[in-house]
């Protein structure tokens, strides 16, 4: 399997080959302001309890992640949206992935800020087998420490290119989660933890399932 990271370096190359410079100054920019703010460094670290939830998959259907302790551990893919051929890619490696995951008793959901209509897009389009769970206004992603505002001449950028948060996320705010991977033990604690300022840049999802071998 081609490491996640490369899928993802060739994206960033092709987006480079076709968007104008001015316009991906834009997102450099933001993404230069993101990293300055010190995110990264406040995320929820390895040792820390994870906090609990109860969200809404993509039928209308609550899960609680202590049900799913109580059967094994648990990763927790935070991502951006659908919108995001980032996060999609990632997306579609776990699902991949699944079958080992599974095997190992492990369990896995995908977090985002969307909408559970927009989360049912994804399930369907992308055939993914885990729950993909929406995270209102980010509140869950941010008990990690993963959450900011878009802010607004990004936000002008991305209406500009049909991506329109208040309508995909169904708020108004324009808060979005650091793309994150953990792994939560069965007793509550983080096993793993790893989340960049830079959405082109992601955990290796083989690196977090080692974390489980390694239990």
């Amino acid at each position: 399997m081609t490491a996640l990271q490369d899928q993802l370096d060739e994206i960033t190359s092709n987006t480079r080959r076709l968007v104008q410079p001015e316009r991906l100054a834009i997102g450099e920019r933001a993404l230069e302001e993101l990293f300055h703010t010190g995110i990264e460094e406040r995320i929820l670290p390895v040792g820390a309890q994870a906090p609990e939830f109860e969200l809404n998959d993509s039928s209308g259907r609550m899960v609680r992640g202590s049900d799913l302790l109580a059967l094994g551990p648990l990763v927790l893919d935070f991502f951006r949206g659908r919108w995001c051929s980032y996060c999609v890619t990632e997306l579609e490696t776990w699902r991949d992935l699944y079958p080992q995951l599974r095997e190992m008793g492990a369990s896995l959901v995908a977090i985002s800020p969307e909408t559970q209509r927009q989360s049912d897009f994804a399930v369907q389009q992308h055939r993914l087998p885990f729950a993909v769970l929406h995270d209102p206004e980010a509140r869950f992603a941010e008990q990690f420490g993963l959450v900011y505002t878009v802010p607004e001449y990004h936000q002008k950028y991305l209406r500009s290119i049909m991506v329109n948060l208040p309508f995909i996320n169904g708020e108004s705010s324009w808060r979005l989660p650091l793309p994150a991977t953990y792994v939560v033990g069965q007793s509550g604690r983080i096993l793993f933890a790893e989340a960049h300022a830079d959405f082109r840049v992601r955990p290796e999802p083989h690196e977090a399932i080692a974390t489980l071998h390694a239990r």
